[in-house]
């Protein structure tokens, strides 16, 4: 898990993330263990589907918090950006492609953060990277699938 160890992560999602860790330690592991007892006493475990279940459920939980374990160990938290008036870790920012009117608007997160459904976006996606260091006024060009696109900044909080 290497790219872990370049995770940076919000106080709030790094709380989020300590709470599921022991969340599935206690809680999670206790109720597949019970699952595991009950399936187990159905019978054969050869076609047992209950049992399968238990055991499939068990592992995809091990390598959650394993996941866990390994950001919670290495990801560094990183507070929002002194500078308000450049786009940094944690900024709200509204960009308008050039030659057009609709205002786009994300928060610039880590990448264990993104969520494009409420606009939270990476730093280190091509238009979160695009986008660092930049201010209010600035134009900038970054690469998409469809070619080169460029944007002007409307507004940095």
């Amino acid at each position: 898990m290497a790219d872990v160890q370049d995770s940076v992560v919000s106080r709030e999602k790094f709380d989020e993330m300590v709470k599921e860790l022991e969340h599935l330690k206690t809680v999670r592991r206790t109720e597949i263990a019970k699952n595991l007892e009950y399936a187990r006493a159905l019978g054969d475990l050869s076609e047992n589907a209950e049992y399968q279940e238990a055991r499939d459920l068990q592992a995809a939980t091990e390598e959650r918090i394993k996941k866990l374990e390994e950001l919670v160990k290495y990801t560094k938290i990183v507070t929002e950006g002194k500078k308000k008036s450049e786009v940094s870790f944690g900024s709200k920012v509204a960009i308008k492609k050039e030659g057009s009117t609709e205002i786009h608007e994300y928060t610039i997160v880590g990448s264990e953060e993104v969520d494009m459904r409420v606009k939270k976006l990476s730093h280190i996606s091509p238009l979160g990277a695009a986008l660092m260091g930049k201010k209010k006024g600035d134009v900038f060009t970054f690469q998409t699938p469809a070619g080169k696109q460029t944007y002007i900044i409307e507004k940095v909080s």
